[in-house]
């Protein structure tokens, strides 16, 4: 059975964000909530709760997972950021934006694209988010928490529970976060290329 945490979205409980990360390190696939929509997240080392995602969203190895990071100098640890990118991901994060960039290689290679040496990163401005990324001292592996026929993402922790009590490890309860997935952003194009239009403002991105 999964556990179920009530994290206040505002001011995280310190030991429960404490116990959230003891989940991840042990292995541990979580529910928790974002600035754009609730996620599946694991520790980035971790292959097998990796696969445990694909699982619960049914996802092919074409599949970008995110690396959600704390803040632009981890990002820069694992893509490859030139001064132009640089500056406008210091005006645009936090927020709900997926930027896609290639990857050093501190990134392990499973969560790369098959054809392409490039991983989706963002920052979230949600402070469960913050609190846990601070804790755990590296990025989450992530994925919007949409069920395989489903078009939208999940909203309701309880139904959350009840949906995947015997498949993830944690579901956390932060409140209502929202529907919109983020805006995405394909930063290996010159210039940089709009892939999805979500929550974040795509204005500079729009031709």
């Amino acid at each position: 059975m999964a556990q179920f945490f009530q994290i206040h979205p505002e001011n995280p409980q310190a030991r429960l964000v404490r116990r959230t990360v003891e989940i991840l390190l042990e292995g541990g696939v979580v529910v928790y909530p974002t600035d754009s929509s609730y996620a599946l997240g694991c520790q980035i080392g971790e292959k097998s709760a990796m696969e445990r995602i694909r699982r619960i969203r049914r996802l092919d190895d074409k599949h970008n997972f995110t690396l959600v990071c704390r803040d632009l100098s981890e990002i820069t640890t694992y893509a490859r950021i030139d001064n132009q990118a640089f500056r406008l991901l210091k005006t645009l994060t936090p927020g709900p934006y997926t930027f896609i960039h290639e990857a050093t290689k501190q990134v392990p290679r499973r969560l790369l694209h098959p054809k392409r040496k490039a991983i989706g990163i963002r920052v979230p401005d949600h402070e469960i988010c913050r609190a846990l990324l601070t804790e755990l001292n590296q990025p989450i592996l992530s994925t919007t928490l949409i069920l395989p026929d489903d078009d939208q993402p999940l909203t309701d922790p309880y139904e959350m529970r009840e949906l995947l009590d015997k498949h993830v490890d944690l579901v956390i309860d932060g409140g209502f976060c929202g529907l919109e997935p983020t805006t995405v952003v394909d930063m290996t194009a010159d210039p940089p290329a709009l892939v999805r239009l979500g929550k974040g403002d795509a204005t500079l991105f729009e031709e």
